[in-house]
Formats: structure tokens, sequence, C-alpha cells
């Protein structure tokens, strides 16, 4: 394989694997279940979103359990997969890239979603203080 396609395949599960833990993987599981099920027979959609739970299951009981090993034998697994479905499909590739994008923060940092980082200045003695990173619809009235 291609060292490219190889490091595509490596970058593809790491985002994977980021976006899992993160606020936005109903949305990335979306895109990821169209990526994987493009590529297979039919019925290939329940079965990959299937597969992406449970690998997401299995990182949160990693990460829970502070199992690194674990963590990363599902990293590695998904890898594997991107590496196999660029071997077969190497237009894929494209795609691929297009969906790392929308993975990757706006902000060009590490983590999915941002970093955010929060102070709090003034001679308030009472009242209320929140902190967010992202808050949903919020309306009022």
């Amino acid at each position: 394989m291609d060292a490219e396609l190889a490091a595509l395949a490596a970058a593809g599960a790491t985002a994977l694997v980021q976006s899992m833990v993160g606020d936005g993987w109903t949305a990335a599981r979306e895109r990821v279940v169209g990526f994987f099920s493009r590529r297979r027979a039919a019925g290939g959609e329940g079965a990959v979103a299937g597969e992406l739970d449970e690998a997401r299951e299995e990182l949160v009981a990693a990460r829970d359990g502070d199992d690194p090993d674990a963590a990363a034998d599902v990293q590695a697994e998904w890898r594997n997969r991107l590496r196999r479905t660029l071997r077969a499909d190497p237009e894929a590739a494209a795609e691929l890239r297009a969906l790392l994008a929308e993975l990757a923060p706006a902000d060009g940092t590490e983590e999915p979603g941002g970093v955010v980082h929060n102070s709090i200045s003034g001679g308030v003695q009472h009242g209320n203080v929140i902190q967010a990173h992202t808050v949903g619809d919020v309306r009022l009235g």
C-alpha cells in the first residue's frame, strides 16, 4: 500500500477514535457509517452502525478502566479497516480526506470540539457563574 494511503488510514483512525468520545459523535457517526456502507454489499449500513457502536462502547470502557492497551486496540482495528477500504477502493481516499476535514476542529487544535479556556475576574461577591464549552439550542423567552 502506498505510504500516503497508509498515513491517511492512520489519521482517519485517530480522528475516528477521538470523535467517538467527543461531543459531536452523533453527527460524525452518521458520516462514518455512510463512508463505510457505500463500500459494502446491501445491509451494510446497519452492520457498520452496530460495529461503530460496539467499538465506542469498548473505547469508553477502556478509558473508564484506564486501559490504554484496549483503547489502542480499538484504534488499530479501525486503522486496519481503513487500510483495507483504501486498498480495495483507492477513490475512497478523497472522501476520507473530506471526512477528516469535517471531523477536525475548526481552530486547528488536537481536541475534538476545540479547546476552551474559561476565566472569571472582577469584584462580584455574590451571583451565579455558568461556564460551558458548548451550549445547545438556547432560546430566550
